[in-house]
C-alpha cells in the first residue's frame, strides 16, 4: 500500500545506479489486459538497452504476479541494488516511464497530498458515520447512533419526545437531544481523525447539519475541513466516493490558486515567495521550502553536484559549496522534489494556473 512511510523510504533509498520508475493504468473494465501489456510495452521500449534487467523484472511481475485488482500501478527496479517495489492504487495515472538517479516519486506525492487519509464525517440528527479514504480506497467505515428522537404526533397532547420513565424534570425535546448527539459526533469524530491521522476532513450531510456538526468540531479540525457537501448518511460507496472527490477537487483548486498567488506575490515583494527554475533550486539549496509548487508535467534539465547534491541549471564547472564536480540530470524538477520532501516540506503539482505557466512553472512558497 502506498503510505507515507513508503514514500518516506523511496526517498531515503540511495540507489547505485538509475531506477526505472513506471506508471501504468490498469483499469481492466475499459481494455483488456493484454491491451495494458501492450501499452507497458511500449513506455517500456526506450530503456531495453540502457535497463534490460529492469525492463524484464517490471514486465515479468505484471506477467506473472499483478492481480489486476487496481486502477493503476507504480512500479520501481533497480537490478543491480536487487531493489523492487511496486504500488498498486484505486486511481488513474497519467502513465509514463522514467530512468533517473533516484525513484520517480513526483505522482506519488501528487496523490498522497490530493487524495491521501481523507477523514470523512456524514451526520444527521441520529448518528454519524465516519469513514476513512485512503487515495481512493474506503478503508474504514463505522457508524454510531446517538439518542433516539421520538417526535410528538401531530395534534397529540404529549410532550414525551424521547423522555423515559423516571426522567422527570429533564428537558428531552427534540432539540436538546439533537443538540447533545451533535456535540458528541464532534467528539467522536475528533477521536477517530486522531487515531487513523487524518491530513484533511470532509463533511458530508445537510447544509443545516453539517454547519451545526463543524460548530461542535474541535478547532484543529475544523481547520483541517476542506469542504461539505450534501449526500445521505446511508449512501454507497461508490456515490461517497463520488461526491466526496468532487468537493475535495473543487477545494484543491482553491488550494492550488492560492499557493500560487503566495508564490508569486512573495517574489515580486521578494519574500515570502520565490519563482522560476534558478531561484527556486536556490531556495531548495537553503532547505527555505515550505510548499514547491511545479505545473503538471513540468521538467527540466540540470545539473547536481557529485558531492553534496547542490540542484542547478547553470554549467557550472565546480559547486560553489564544496568544489565538487557536477552531473548532467535528466530533470532537475524532480530532484528538487525529492530534495524538498526530505526536508520535511511540501510538494503540490498544480494542473492548471495560467499565473504559474507566466511564471516559468515552478516556484514556491518559503519558511523564512
Amino acid at each position: 500500500m502506498l503510505s507515507e512511510q513508503a514514500l518516506n523510504e523511496l526517498l531515503a533509498y540511495q540507489p547505485t545506479a538509475p531506477v526505472l520508475s513506471v506508471f501504468l493504468n490498469t483499469t481492466t473494465s475499459a481494455d483488456t489486459a493484454e491491451a495494458y501489456k501492450l501499452r507497458l510495452r511500449k513506455l517500456l521500449e526506450p530503456y531495453d538497452h540502457q535497463a534490460p534487467d529492469d525492463v524484464k523484472t517490471i514486465q515479468t511481475y505484471i506477467e506473472h504476479a499483478y492481480d489486476w485488482s487496481g486502477q493503476s500501478i507504480a512500479l520501481f527496479s533497480c537490478h543491480p541494488d536487487d531493489f523492487f517495489a511496486a504500488f498498486p492504487l484505486a486511481l488513474d495515472l497519467r502513465e509514463r516511464a522514467r530512468l533517473l538517479p533516484r525513484p520517480y516519486v513526483k505522482p506519488l506525492a501528487d496523490l498522497l497530498d490530493q487524495f491521501g487519509h481523507f477523514g470523512i464525517a456524514l451526520v444527521d440528527q441520529q448518528s454519524i458515520r465516519l469513514l476513512l479514504c485512503h487515495l481512493g480506497s474506503i478503508e474504514i467505515d463505522q457508524t454510531e447512533a446517538g439518542e433516539a428522537i421520538r417526535r410528538t404526533k401531530a395534534g397529540g397532547g404529549s410532550q414525551a419526545t424521547g423522555r423515559k420513565s423516571g426522567d422527570a424534570g429533564i428537558d428531552r425535546s427534540v432539540e436538546t437531544i439533537s443538540d447533545r448527539n451533535i456535540k458528541n459526533f464532534a467528539a467522536r469524530a475528533a477521536a477517530f481523525f486522531h487515531e487513523n491521522k487524518a491530513r484533511r476532513v470532509l463533511v458530508g450531510g445537510t447544509d443545516e447539519m453539517t454547519s451545526r456538526f463543524l460548530e461542535q468540531l474541535p478547532k484543529r479540525w475544523r481547520s483541517l475541513t476542506v469542504a461539505t457537501f450534501a449526500i445521505d448518511i446511508n449512501a454507497n460507496h461508490a456515490e461517497i466516493r463520488r461526491r466526496a472527490h468532487h468537493a475535495s477537487r473543487e477545494a484543491q483548486r482553491k488550494q492550488e490558486r492560492s499557493l500560487v498567488e503566495h508564490a508569486v506575490t512573495g517574489a515580486a515583494k521578494g519574500r515570502g515567495g520565490v519563482i522560476r527554475l534558478d531561484d527556486t533550486l536556490s531556495a531548495v539549496r537553503n532547505g527555505s521550502v515550505q510548499t514547491l509548487v511545479i505545473k503538471e508535467g513540468y521538467r527540466a534539465p540540470g545539473y547536481r553536484c557529485e558531492g553534496c547534491e547542490y540542484l542547478t541549471s547553470q554549467a557550472l564547472e565546480t559547486c560553489p559549496f564544496c568544489g565538487g564536480d557536477f552531473a548532467e540530470i535528466e530533470d532537475a524538477v524532480e530532484m528538487a522534489v525529492q530534495q524538498v520532501l526530505r526536508d520535511g516540506g511540501s510538494v503540490a503539482v498544480i494542473h492548471e494556473s495560467q499565473d504559474l505557466d507566466r511564471a516559468g512553472k515552478i516556484g514556491a512558497v518559503l519558511r523564512y
